[in-house]
């Protein structure tokens, strides 16, 4: 029997992304989508001296890989370079099966990481001291 193999197909946005448009994708994402968030170098991008970009680009940037990084800790994409061309990657956030064990919602993980009480549980996501 032929099984056909599928074809990954990255979406890359036509303009650089915010770390809410990140958010909304991870959120929306089913397994084995793929969203091409950053093209460049994101390390030197970052950096005041060695970037193209402007302080309010960079900052951007900044907050844009935090949170795939956060994703990424909680399991919800991988996240994958392909290399372009000397110092240019394409960075790319794959997303997984949601975890089953997680009942709350993305925006709820959002709160609690911010201290902000979760209105639909009355918690704050932050231990007391």
């Amino acid at each position: 029997m032929f099984m056909g193999t599928t074809p990954f197909i990255t979406v890359r946005a036509r303009r650089p992304l915010t770390e809410i448009e990140f958010c909304a994708w991870v959120a929306q994402a089913v397994p084995g989508d793929r969203l091409e968030y950053h093209r460049g170098f994101l390390t030197l991008d970052r950096c005041q001296g060695l970037s193209r970009f402007t302080t309010e680009e960079r900052t951007r940037l900044t907050w844009l890989g935090a949170r795939a990084f956060w994703a990424a800790e909680r399991g919800l994409v991988h996240l994958v370079q392909e290399r372009l061309g000397p110092d240019q990657f394409a960075y790319i956030a794959v997303a997984r099966p949601k975890p089953k064990a997680a009942a709350v919602s993305l925006s709820a993980l959002l709160l609690a990481e911010q201290g902000q009480p979760d209105h639909a549980t009355g918690s704050s996501g932050r231990a007391a001291a």
